[in-house]
């Protein structure tokens, strides 16, 4: 159903079985698939790309300008995967000149007053919870949940599987699996709970855990931890994983296991 009372370009291009509420806005360079759903004063500017059945709710902004003073005006798009929400007053910019495009991938729930920068990439089943902020060029693996209120710095990444605590200001790399809190924001434990709910084997979170223990609990610098986690810990695609990310962290990895706080609960 289109309302007549929405606005829609002549020129977007929509699927089938779309719904358009009164006072959306679709401009021109848009692409909505299958039995997407626009609410009602949603915006949706050019160079938008949505995938099938996805929901973008009242007063939120999809390939918005990118908020960068480089940004010159050049073609650029936001991606937005299948089965994705976007909740009210999110807002996902489009790409500028140093990606190209911002992506967020399918089945993601993107909360109210959620902002996701330019040429971000956001994973696939991610949640990003009320307020979460993404600067610009960050990155978020599969699976990640983001708690209310989290900000993160530009060009940091958080891996696949990782849970954040609300409020956490981020501005080093979260390795895949951790469970992250405090301030400064320190690693806590292996998100377990998420893993369970995911189908990773009581195995396989142990190995998980004990690479950890290896890594933000031995003492030792994670260059050389690193190396004993490759010495001691048999492959697995998981631990490569780990490694792999931290060796190729350019903003540094997030502080060890603080013991003074192991008692503390994440919010």
């Amino acid at each position: 159903m289109i309302s007549k009372l929405a606005y829609i370009d002549p020129k977007a291009r929509l699927g089938e079985n779309v719904t358009v509420e009164p006072f959306a806005y679709i401009a021109g360079d848009v692409v909505l698939g299958d039995g997407c759903w626009v609410g009602p004063g949603a915006v949706i500017l050019d160079g938008a790309r949505l995938g099938r059945n996805c929901k973008v709710h009242t007063a939120a902004v999809v390939a918005g300008v990118p908020q960068d003073l480089k940004f010159k005006g050049e073609y650029t798009t936001a991606v937005i995967g299948d089965n994705t929400t976007i909740r009210e007053c999110a807002t996902i910019s489009r790409g500028t000149a140093a990606k190209g495009t911002t992506i967020v991938g399918s089945n993601t729930l993107i909360m109210a007053y959620v902002h996701v920068g330019h040429d971000c990439v956001v994973g696939n089943n991610c949640v990003l919870v009320n307020r979460v902020s993404l600067a610009g060029e960050v990155e978020v693996g599969d699976w990640a949940i983001l708690g209310g209120h989290v900000a993160v710095h530009q060009f940091s990444r958080i891996g696949a599987h990782a849970m954040v605590s609300g409020g956490s200001l981020v501005s080093k790399d979260i390795p895949p699996f951790v469970k992250a809190a405090h301030l400064p924001l320190s690693f806590v434990g292996a998100n377990f709970i998420g893993l369970r709910r995911r189908g990773f084997t009581p195995e396989k979170i142990s190995e998980i855990q004990e690479i950890f223990r290896l890594i933000f609990q031995s003492g030792f610098g994670y260059s050389r931890a690193c190396e004993m986690v490759l010495e001691q810990v048999p492959y697995s695609e998981e631990r490569d994983m780990i490694i792999n990310f931290i060796r190729e962290s350019k903003r540094g990895i997030l502080k060890p296991y603080n013991a003074s706080k192991a008692g503390e609960e994440m919010e």
